[in-house]
């Protein structure tokens, strides 16, 4: 006896809902109640049922997939917002397909020529540049900015406000007495006109960190802060220092961004600058889930507010 096929029907009547309403928590469609929501996926689960992804791509020209495009995976900050841009997007019952592109400008644009036929829609993940405005062909894009500092023109972007961010560090650091901050590699943070710049000459890791942290107290004789580009960035400065004889912060305060779980188990515990990832995950599924639900509204410019977090790297032992 062949096992009963579980229906749309079903899940409608497990969840006490409309079938349109299992069908728009399906195609994640906006202005749905979070506890409606919660019931339609809890039956889906319970029922094991599977969207026909078939028959839903011939009856509304979608596919159901969205793309996730990022730099690489291999920096923790972006791995840990591509985790929660995928959690965000099953919420709302899209699948999320990740296509990590290494700064390849024709894996890029391979996966650009995919909007509409394998992608409803895109969230663009701190890439630098964009292959083409977004829009013209009503194929929505997102751009998620953790670390980069400029938009895309006529695209809808979720930011990290950076600005806040190089203004929270600043005033502790005027608060803490630093006077000779230099700045460890060039972003994500707006570099003040007053601090000198140190090159990371390739990725912003640890070890980056560490060899611009050794140059930085040779090259300029009295530095007293260094604000480093990223956590991993600021971890090697840590062991930099720390190689050099100079002590954390007594000699010389560190800070960094990303608010990794590195940074508080480190000795000295991390001061660095929390990008929320989670909210700018959040806001940017909305936009885009908005966009698939036909909203037409001009292109949005959402700033999220960081967090700064205080610890023994400024603060000195004791503060966690």
């Amino acid at each position: 006896m062949l096992p009963m096929r579980v229906t749309m029907r079903d899940v409608a009547a497990r969840a006490g809902v409309s079938l349109k309403t299992v069908s728009r928590v399906v195609n994640g469609e906006p202005h749905i109640r979070p506890e409606t929501r919660d019931a339609v996926q809890v039956a889906i689960a319970d029922l094991g049922w599977t969207p026909n992804a078939a028959a839903r791509s011939l009856r509304t020209g979608r596919t159901g997939v969205v793309g996730i495009v990022v730099t690489e995976l291999r920096r923790p900050l972006l791995a840990a917002l591509v985790e929660t841009l995928v959690t965000e997007a099953d919420a709302r019952g899209l699948q999320a397909a990740v296509e990590p592109v290494h700064r390849d400008d024709d894996r890029l644009a391979e996966i650009w020529a995919q909007r509409g036929v394998t992608f409803d829609g895109l969230l663009a993940v701190d890439l630098p540049r964009l292959p083409e405005p977004s829009g013209a062909d009503g194929v929505p894009v997102v751009r998620v900015d953790v670390t980069e500092v400029s938009g895309h023109p006529g695209c809808d972007r979720v930011a990290a406000d950076l600005e806040q961010a190089a203004e929270l560090l600043a005033r502790h650091l005027a608060v803490m007495g630093r006077r000779r901050p230099v700045q460890l590699g060039a972003g994500p943070l707006v570099a003040r006109d007053d601090m000198p710049l140190v090159d990371l000459g390739g990725t912003p890791d640890r070890a980056a960190g560490y060899r611009a942290a050794q140059r930085a107290v040779v090259g300029h004789p009295g530095v007293d802060a260094l604000v480093c580009a990223t956590d991993e960035v600021a971890l090697g400065a840590l062991a930099g220092l720390h190689a050099a004889g100079l002590a954390v912060p007594e000699d010389v305060a560190v800070t960094g961004y990303g608010a990794l779980d590195d940074g508080w188990f480190a000795t000295p515990s991390l001061t660095t600058v929390d990008p929320e990832p989670a909210t700018l995950a959040r806001r940017a599924v909305d936009v885009l889930a908005r966009r698939l639900a036909g909203g037409e509204e001009p292109a949005v410019d959402v700033r999220v507010p960081v967090t700064l977090l205080r610890r023994e790297s400024t603060l000195g032992p004791g503060a966690r």
